[in-house]
């Protein structure tokens, strides 16, 4: 039998509203290059990673200019939402030749901060799974529940809470049920996979794998990317 093969995808098709960049947050540029070269260099250095697929906007023209090199598979399939985009990336990965026991690593373009080593910790806790995982950090804050008045109505308890990351590592088959059962109300793939009643993996992350979403989440991927640590804590389980 053959041994399945590991993809990455990213769905690259937002418009990035949140971060008051004035355009997709993905083509900003941090520490001298666009978010989103971040991403697929660290993706790029993952041996065990057969491809990476870039899912688009069917209306991104930035790409190519941007980008000019890169070898990353590119298709501009991208939907309204998250899940609509994922599930264009699985279509066009299946044209290029994946099936159903291949494993997909979904990972959000704006975690630029993504090390090599994270993705391997990753793929080494998930490859045996019979459901597969994510990389996710425990809560270490107070968490709090607000009304519509951002008044506190509860202090929640956070002993087993734990705020998901991507990449999240499902086989294609498996994440493309899930999602087609969900649609857009599916935040995350593991959110559409434990909607069927499985339980993902959880693999612990560093919190340097943020989503630069606000406006100042920009100024701290650029300070950590221009002066890295010498070493990064590694995930484990």
């Amino acid at each position: 039998m053959t041994e399945p093969r590991f993809f990455a995808l990213v769905p690259a098709a937002g418009i990035g509203e949140r971060s008051g960049a004035g355009m997709p947050k993905q083509y900003v540029d941090i520490a001298g290059q666009p978010m989103l070269a971040h991403t697929l260099a660290a993706l790029a250095a993952v041996p065990r990673l057969a491809q990476t697929l870039v899912v688009l906007s069917p209306a991104d023209d930035r790409f190519e200019a941007a980008l000019p090199g890169c070898t990353a598979w590119v298709a501009r399939v991208g939907g309204a939402s998250r899940a609509e985009t994922v599930l264009g990336g699985l279509a066009e990965l299946r044209e290029r030749g994946a099936g159903d026991g291949d494993w997909v690593l979904v990972h959000d373009a704006a975690r630029c901060l993504l090390r090599p080593e994270w993705v391997d910790a990753l793929i080494d806790a998930c490859e045996h799974d019979a459901v597969g995982g994510l990389l996710a950090q425990p809560i270490a804050d107070t968490l709090k529940a607000g009304d519509t008045e951002s008044r506190v109505t509860a202090t929640v308890d956070r002993r087993d809470k734990w705020a998901a990351q991507t990449p999240q590592m499902f086989r294609l088959g498996l994440v493309e049920r899930a999602l087609t059962a969900m649609g857009a109300a599916a935040t995350d793939e593991a959110s559409a996979v434990e909607a069927l009643g499985l339980a993902p993996l959880l693999v612990r992350a560093s919190m340097a794998n943020f989503k630069v979403t606000w406006p100042e989440d920009f100024a701290l991927a650029a300070l950590w990317l221009s002066h890295p640590p010498t070493a990064a804590p590694s995930p484990a389980r």
